[in-house]
């Protein structure tokens, strides 16, 4: 079952500013939200639908993936992907976007009475979550064809061994905050003529936690985490191009005092090759032929992604012929397709020559077989430009 538009989802444009991305979202998700279709299966999956949808749309690299390719630019693979939520349970789109259902709400809705807004209630927010980082990896084309799985070491902040993440110098550092009880929410009820009135809202003085710590771990100075470095396996699917990103989630920086760690975000770049040269899922080879074999026919060994080739060149091939071998250029992400192979003949003409050259090549120069009359079916040079790249 094909994937719907996450505009489609949201019901936005793709102009829409992010902050009419986050209302259109607040919208969906309140309309299918677990607490208002209580054992509604439909609905659920509506409500995970939505939060995937806010998920890719309300990051800028995501959405910018998401807009140039489409569903295969943001589909999760493993270990490393192009980035999407497909893979939220609750508790995940809870954890990330908790703080969209807990402003301004009626009632017990999300706040007081309900199963989930109970739920939630005793899943307090886990310090501060990390930054984001973004490295970039170069791949020569035999990777890209291929695919590949890399490992590399990245430099980032690590949780602190010595205190688990927590921050706190023992268990009996950490206290429940004072301010909210431990709930790490602060809530409001209000008389209105519309009755009452309850307003949720993330405690300021644990930032949501529902703890403080009174005595910091000596190692990490209370951040729950250490400057180091760690070694990431990322799978990365054969196609890849210049200038594509890969989410690998949960790889960036680790969070404060137990808090969720950011995403790791591979630029991916293309080390050029000595002697093809890629023009989209298509390659390209200039073949230089020596006078004699163009006029004579040969056979060659050319260079290709998957190792060499040999083609036949027929007696009196021109320069600029173009040969292509089928299916011997790059897959596409996520798709059957594969480019081809393109092999553009020049044939080398002698640059020095000695007395007995010259003089057998003016001599021939007045043969009539030498003199320039191309075939009416011949292409020109713009059709076989068009013709390389198409």
């Amino acid at each position: 079952m094909s994937k719907r538009d996450f505009y489609e989802i949201l019901g936005v444009s793709k102009t829409a500013t992010a902050d009419e991305i986050k209302k259109a979202y607040r919208k969906v998700a309140m309309q299918f939200h677990p607490d208002r279709n209580p054992g509604d299966k439909a609905a659920e999956e509506k409500f995970k639908e939505a939060a995937e949808a806010y998920e890719v749309l309300s990051d800028s690299d995501k959405k910018a993936q998401y807009d140039r390719y489409g569903h295969a630019g943001v589909s999760g693979n493993g270990r490393g992907g192009f980035s999407g939520g497909g893979g939220m349970n609750m508790d995940d789109i809870f954890s990330q976007f908790g703080d969209i259902f807990g402003e301004d709400l009626f009632g017990n809705f999300f706040g007081g009475g309900g199963q989930r807004g109970g739920a939630r209630g005793g899943q307090r927010n886990r310090g501060v979550r990390g930054s984001n980082l973004r490295v970039k990896l170069k791949l020569t084309y035999e990777e890209i064809a291929k695919g590949v799985t890399k490992n590399i070491k990245v430099k980032k902040h690590v949780p602190c061994t010595t205190c688990g993440g927590s921050g706190a110098k023992d268990k009996g550092s950490v206290q429940s905050c004072g301010t909210c009880g431990g709930s790490g929410q602060v809530r409001r009820v209000q008389n209105t003529f519309l009755g009452q009135m309850q307003t949720v809202t993330t405690c300021p003085t644990c930032n949501g936690e529902g703890t403080t710590i009174t005595a910091k771990c000596g190692s990490c100075k209370g951040e729950g985490r250490v400057y180091g470095e760690e070694t990431v396996s990322i799978d990365i699917p054969a196609g890849v191009q210049e200038g594509m990103q890969m989410n690998v989630s949960g790889k960036g920086n680790a969070g404060e005092r137990g808090g969720m760690p950011g995403d790791l975000i591979i630029l991916i770049e293309e080390e050029q090759h000595k002697e093809l040269y890629r023009e989209g899922l298509n390659v390209a080879y200039e073949l230089h032929l020596s006078f004699t074999d163009a006029v004579f026919g040969t056979q060659v060994e050319v260079p290709t992604i998957d190792g060499r080739a040999k083609i036949k060149i027929p007696a009196g091939t021109q320069s600029g012929k173009i040969f292509r071998l089928k299916g011997k250029g790059f897959p596409a992400v996520n798709s059957y397709e594969k480019g081809d192979q393109l092999i553009q003949v020049s044939v080398w003409t002698p640059q020095q020559l000695n007395t007995e050259e010259k003089a057998a090549l003016e001599k021939l120069s007045h043969s009539p077989n030498f003199k320039p009359h191309p075939e009416k079916s011949d292409k020109n040079f713009f059709d076989k430009i068009k013709e390389m790249f198409s």
